[in-house]
């Protein structure tokens, strides 16, 4: 996955991706954080990449994507052991 910072400030970030599946699975893991105040992705063509943007208030919004990874990788391992599981 190719992963391209497109403007970060202390409270705002916007990072362009090479497919929409992270960048809509980021935003709807941000969107249960309350210091995210704006998490949503745009695609002005179907010819361009996504662009996730997020804004925050009192964390900064590199820390608060960090989270999100960090709580959706948590998520899918224990979907995995739960399969695994399975008989």
């Amino acid at each position: 996955m190719e992963v391209k910072v497109l403007k970060k400030e202390k409270n705002e970030i916007e990072v362009e991706f090479d497919n929409l599946t992270f960048p809509e699975l980021l935003r709807v893991y941000l969107n249960k954080d309350s210091t995210v105040t704006f998490a949503a992705w745009k695609k002005e063509h179907s010819t361009k990449n996504p662009v996730l943007l997020v804004k925050t208030k009192g964390k900064d919004a590199k820390v608060a994507i960090d989270k999100a990874v960090e709580a959706i990788t948590k998520d899918l391992d224990k979907i995995e052991s739960e399969f695994k599981a399975l008989k």
